[in-house]
């Protein structure tokens, strides 16, 4: 039997600051990031900063209704130049410290004295910028001179889990409504999350409302398992819902063979999608610190649900327990990790196996 388990990762690698710092340099600042919703910043001027691995990250609207995204540092003398999450610039960046001001495409406009120095260049003491693309609604955005490829790294992740590369676009997630949004701050390191994510050996354990809408997750296998397969509902299983109810409106897209099952997708570095008929679960993670992780968790639906104000509360409900069982699971390793029983760290069974990949995957990204 020890022969089919698998090593994890030593301890070590879920608490040591230098190996957090490794993982923001080389994944999370080289990597497309998922940043925020772009109905967040609907009109110009209205901006979000979101922390991508070392940096904080300016996520703003310019005046051509085109999404940009800088570095939120001024050129001038380093300060940070939005202080706030979120907000709306009028007309124009302008930092707190000094004055320099920003147009929301980045460009130097305006500074005290400014008119005395005419050489200046405008555009190379501008803000940084960086590399930003659009999809299921969101704006991810790349911190690396030169990105890879998103079609490859990203809209390919999902293609590899589902078997259909059009089998995403059946759920319209670009045009669904946020019905509802929890941000969780989770003491644990990603990985932590990643990996509970991906596999269901614990589902029986510690998900009692979960496997009873989908019961073939008792027997341990995650939806992510096997390629092109989704959970099927239990046979008296009504609706992605808290008590197996009815569910709401069902997006038109979803085929027959869709209806009634739950797809489960990891993004790798930091996105889980969740796609069940009537609406899509999104998370974000925003790792912080070796031992602190921010989820930002979006409940997606058809904007005429949202904007009739229909009750949500029951399916938002069922996830919203799914996820405060798997973080309070981590926050329980979490401390584990510096153990001496994990100091070599432990091991994997064979459901498990698409875990052993991931940890391949990143020692690959910090070799």
């Amino acid at each position: 039997m020890t022969a089919s388990l698998i090593p994890t990762l030593p301890g070590a690698c879920y608490t040591d600051p230098e190996i957090f710092r490794q993982e923001q340099e080389r994944v999370f600042e080289t990597m497309w990031f998922c940043a925020v919703r772009a109905s967040d910043i609907p009109s110009p001027g209205k901006f979000r900063t979101v922390q991508i691995g070392r940096e904080s990250v300016l996520v703003s609207r310019a005046r051509d209704g085109a999404v940009r995204a800088f570095l939120n540092i001024c050129r001038h003398r380093g300060a940070k130049l939005c202080v706030e999450d979120e907000g709306e610039a009028k007309r124009a960046f302008q930092c707190p410290y000094h004055a320099w001001t920003y147009g929301l495409d980045g460009k130097l406009v305006a500074a005290p004295n400014l008119t005395k120095m005419p050489d200046i260049d405008r555009v190379e003491y501008g803000l940084v910028t960086a590399h930003v693309r659009e999809w299921l609604g969101y704006v991810w955005v790349c911190l690396a001179d030169t990105p890879p490829s998103f079609e490859d790294d990203v809209v390919g992740a999902c293609t590899e889990r589902l078997g259909d590369a059009s089998a995403i676009d059946h759920y319209d997630v670009a045009n669904l409504s946020v019905g509802r949004r929890i941000v969780y701050d989770v003491k644990a390191n990603w990985k932590l999350i990643v990996e509970n994510f991906m596999e269901c050996y614990h589902c029986a354990t510690i998900h009692p409302e979960l496997t009873e809408v989908l019961p073939e997750f008792t027997e341990g296998l995650a939806a992510q398992y096997y390629v092109g397969h989704g959970a099927e509902f239990g046979e008296e299983i009504q609706g992605f819902t808290v008590d197996g109810s009815s569910g709401l409106d069902r997006i038109p897209g979803v085929t027959e063979d869709q209806d009634r099952r739950y797809y489960a997708i990891t993004v790798k570095p930091q996105v889980f999608i969740n796609l069940v008929p009537d609406h899509v679960i999104l998370h974000r993670m925003f790792p912080l610190a070796a031992d602190r992780t921010v989820v930002e968790c979006d409940w997606l639906y058809l904007p005429s649900v949202v904007d009739t104000g229909k009750d949500v509360s029951r399916s938002v409900e069922l996830f919203h327990r799914v996820n405060e069982q798997d973080f309070e699971a981590c926050e329980r390793c979490q401390p584990a990790m510096n153990s001496r029983a994990y100091a070599k760290g432990g091991v994997l069974v064979p459901s498990e196996h698409h875990i052993g990949a991931f940890h391949e995957w990143l020692q690959a990204k910090l070799a």
